[in-house]
């Protein structure tokens, strides 16, 4: 669709150009310019890192990486070509390879990327101030979803035909056209979402919302469900299922339960349940010596599946024990219910929240 510049008395069409004709490149120029104005597109979406690269056996980069106000990773392609050539499969491919990311590698990237754009700021909190949601709630929520921007100065019919399938059947795709104009020595841009239409674009968010609740309602899909927790009389409300299990555990550790029992009751093997330090330390002296234990067995250690801040371990008997964060169902359900049952004086309830 053609612009054209509106005079009293006629309009003047502004002639149509591309990137390359005007000298625009993808990577210097295009996406260095929406990594810092990326509200052009959507105002919804923090840029967390440029050209992501941070996987093993891989060269592959992600244009721009970001995040929405759920907490979603959101993975955005830039192309200036007037077909966007495969830039759909590439995405797809990306969004499977950065879905695993958690909250806490999430800070790490957009810290080293503020560092990286000399902005002296804080990256975990402009993130929370950005989601506007606790921590704790971000931590157990984070990158439920990955959704996919494509930018190009247009879409070959394959493209749109995929990308239009595609969110058919449940995944999050926009199209996203910016187009280029030459106004004398001029160079405009034509900013327009093409998948979804913005008319339907809030119906269609509608109807995955409820194919979401009906997958739940079946048994499938991700459980979101938060629960009101208590523990002699001691009531935490609204809680993610790890971090009610963690309350549980450190309430009735704090009453005189030695952690050591706690595996047999769960069905956990202790060293599935438990990472522990023999001396009552803090968070970073925590990791510093499990991070040396496990070098000198030959172990492999990811420290993000373990409750280790300074206020989720747990100090009994001159021992530090930091609970694993990897509870699915049915383990936490029989878990707290085990609990509930061994420990019957503490008066352990948990109901979900409507």
């Amino acid at each position: 669709m053609p612009l054209y510049e509106l005079t009293s008395d006629k309009l003047s069409k502004i002639e149509e150009t591309s990137f390359s004709d005007v000298n625009v490149k993808e990577c210097q120029d295009l996406t260095k310019v929406l990594r810092s104005q990326f509200e052009v597109i959507s105002p919804d979406v923090l840029i967390i890192d440029e050209e992501f690269c941070d996987w093993e056996d891989s060269k592959r980069r992600i244009d721009l990486l970001g995040l929405d106000r759920q907490a979603n990773l959101v993975v955005i392609e830039v192309k200036r070509t007037d077909d966007g050539g495969h830039m759909e499969l590439q995405a797809i491919r990306y969004a499977a390879m950065v879905s695993p990311m958690t909250f806490e590698r999430a800070v790490d990237v957009y810290s080293n990327y503020l560092e990286r754009i000399e902005e002296d700021e804080d990256a975990r909190s402009k993130i929370l101030d950005f989601v506007e949601l606790e921590e704790s709630v971000v931590e157990d929520s984070f990158a439920q979803d990955v959704r996919i921007f494509l930018v190009s100065a247009g879409f070959g019919k394959e493209i749109t035909s995929a990308v239009l399938w595609l969110n058919d059947h449940g995944l999050d795709i926009r199209c996203i056209r910016i187009k280029p104009y030459l106004d004398g020595d001029q160079v405009l841009v034509d900013v327009q979402q093409v998948i979804p239409l913005p008319e339907a674009a809030e119906y269609q968010i509608k109807m995955k919302e409820k194919a979401q609740k009906e997958k739940k309602s079946h048994g499938t899909g991700p459980d979101f469900t938060r629960y009101d927790v208590g523990v002699s009389g001691v009531i935490k409300g609204s809680l993610w299922k790890r971090r009610a299990i963690l309350f549980v555990v450190k309430e009735i550790c704090s009453r005189g339960v030695d952690p050591e029992k706690i595996p047999q009751i769960v069905g956990r093997k202790a060293n599935r349940l438990w990472r522990v330090v023999d001396s009552i330390v803090d968070s970073p002296e925590f990791e510093k010596r499990l991070t040396q234990s496990c070098v000198e067995k030959g172990e492999s250690l990811d420290i993000r599946r373990w409750f280790y801040a300074d206020d989720e371990l747990i100090h009994t008997e001159g021992r530090t024990h930091a609970l694993t964060k990897m509870w699915g169902d049915p383990t936490w359900i029989n878990a707290m219910q085990a609990l509930k049952s061994a420990f019957p004086e503490f008066n352990i309830e948990f109901d979900p929240v409507d």
